[in-house]
C-alpha cells in the first residue's frame, strides 16, 4: 500500500532560524542540502527511506512564501505532544490549538512557526 503523502516542503523566510526551531521542537536532525543553482537553502527532516517513510524539508528561496492559510501538515509529535509544545513559544512560535484529545486517533495540536506557517502535531498518546 502506498502512502497518500510521500514528501512535503515547509516554506521559510529565514532558513537558519527555521532549522533551529524545527530541530529543537521536533528533536530531530535537519540535513542541509543547499541548492545554489536554484538560489535555495534546503534541509530535509530525518525519515526512514527504507520503509517508505514520508519525508519533508524546509526551504528558503524565491517563491517560497510561508502561510497560515491552506494545507495543514501534521508532523509526528512523538510519544507526548507536550514535550514538543513546551518548546514552541520559547523559540518564537505560537500555539494556536493546545494538545487536544481526538479519541481513538490520539492527540493533535497546532502552532504558528517562526516563519508564519500553521503546522500541526499528532501523537497516539
Amino acid at each position: 500500500m502506498r502512502n497518500a503523502v510521500n514528501w512535503f516542503e515547509i516554506p521559510v523566510k529565514d532558513y537558519n532560524r527555521a532549522k533551529q526551531f524545527y530541530t529543537t521542537v521536533m528533536g530531530t536532525k535537519i540535513t542541509d542540502l543547499p541548492m545554489p543553482e536554484q538560489n535555495m537553502k534546503y534541509g530535509t527532516f530525518a525519515y526512514d527511506e527504507d520503509n517508505n517513510g514520508v519525508g519533508g524539508a524546509i526551504v528558503e528561496g524565491d517563491g517560497q512564501v510561508p502561510t497560515n492559510n491552506g494545507t495543514t501538515i501534521y508532523l509526528n509529535g512523538g510519544e507526548d505532544l507536550n514535550l514538543a509544545l513546551e518548546k514552541v513559544e520559547p523559540l518564537g512560535g505560537k500555539i494556536i490549538m493546545p494538545k487536544t484529545d481526538i479519541g481513538q486517533f490520539g492527540f493533535i495540536a497546532q502552532f504558528i512557526d517562526t516563519e508564519g506557517n500553521k503546522v500541526a502535531l499528532h501523537s497516539i498518546m
